[in-house]
């Protein structure tokens, strides 16, 4: 019974990192995404070429420089002696920066798709009516939007979910505190725990297979809609 109990502090700290890192993604994405839409400025393609690094940079890689950049001579060690600390590697707040630079090309491709695929005509009919930009942002460009903004929320809520190396790298194997799903899982085979083990990462399994199902659903609905 203790054994099953051992499981939910893992599973809340997951569900806890994937969410605000998710509201952080879309908060640092929605302008970036709109701004390599919209921008002619000669940075656009380096910029793009950035944020899609994590996407083809290996986790262990992104993960180092992540710890050198959170440690305590980076500048991730300024910040967190602000408040007294002295790193923000291994804790929480360390990961939800890593999770957000690892995660971000997979919430702005699909919202800068979305922008692109609603063109400049919508937007300048919002003009003509009247509508500031921010306006016509918020009223226009966000509502047609819409699936890409619900395929970059899934997609970065999910491969929060399913971080392993990254997360293992700055945040450790703190229990209650960086201790995530894919770290418990490997803790667990690594320690030939193989009922904790199989009870996770089948729950994992499942969940990403209901996250995939729900996305094609998904896109066959807002295509039926947009017909």
């Amino acid at each position: 019974m203790n054994e099953i109990a051992d499981l939910w502090p893992p599973i809340r700290l997951t569900l806890e990192l994937a969410t605000i890192t998710t509201i952080g993604l879309l908060m640092i994405g929605t302008p970036i995404a709109w701004w390599l839409c919209h921008s002619r400025s000669k940075w656009k393609d380096i910029v793009a070429a950035v944020v899609t690094l994590p996407i083809v940079l290996p986790p262990t890689v992104i993960g180092f420089y992540l710890l050198i950049a959170l440690g305590p001579k980076g500048p991730g060690g300024w910040i967190a002696g602000l408040y007294g600390e002295r790193s923000l590697a291994f804790t929480f707040q360390g990961l939800v920066i890593g999770s957000i630079i690892y995660s971000l090309p997979f919430v702005v491709q699909p919202i800068r798709n979305a922008f692109e695929a609603i063109g400049k005509r919508p937007l300048e009919v919002a003009s003509t009516l009247g509508a500031s930009p921010w306006n016509a942002f918020w009223t226009v460009a966000v509502p047609l939007a819409r699936p890409g903004f619900m395929t970059g929320t899934i997609l970065g809520f999910t491969h929060t979910i399913g971080e392993f190396g990254v997360v293992l790298m700055i945040g450790g194997n703190i229990a209650g505190e960086t201790k995530v799903l894919s770290v418990a899982i490997y803790d667990y085979v690594e320690t030939l725990e193989w009922t904790p083990a199989h009870i996770l990462a089948g729950g994992m399994l499942l969940f990403s297979f209901i996250i995939i199902l729900s996305m094609i659903k998904f896109e066959k609905y807002f295509s039926k809609s947009a017909q």
